[in-house]
């Protein structure tokens, strides 16, 4: 058997929200199963048990956790997206921009043509990057 390794993303109770939000934006997204927390689980009856996503070649799983935690996620880790355009890098940095935070706003940094390092409305970062 071969070892698989997936990012896996733990949100309390925006699991759902955000998969819809990413597959809206990614053309080449889609939420490929979820299992939801039913009566007497352990989670909010409904909320995300485990559910996995793909955005291109990569597979994301992520959960709603049932225990509440004094953390979030941490720009340490961040998915890293080669656009293909200026129109899919702005309409990518837009929408996840939205009431997230800019961690490097979009723009010219040397190393690329453009580039934005932000953090979405949920806390998930993501590196957005024009070749």
């Amino acid at each position: 058997m071969n070892l698989s390794v997936k990012p896996s993303l733990m949100f309390q109770g925006k699991a759902e929200e955000a998969m819809n939000l990413y597959a809206s934006l990614f053309p080449d997204c889609a939420i490929d199963e979820i299992t939801r927390y039913g009566p007497g689980e352990p989670g909010a009856e409904g909320s995300i048990a485990t559910a996995r996503f793909h955005i291109g070649d990569q597979s994301i799983l992520c959960i709603d956790s049932p225990v509440e935690h004094p953390f979030s996620f941490t720009p340490a880790f961040s998915l890293f997206v080669e656009c293909q355009s200026e129109a899919q890098i702005r309409t990518l940095y837009a929408a996840l921009s939205e009431r997230g935070e800019e961690l490097m706003p979009l723009g010219n940094y040397g190393f690329s043509r453009e580039f934005a390092w932000i953090n979405d409305r949920f806390g998930v970062s993501w590196q957005l990057n024009l070749r």
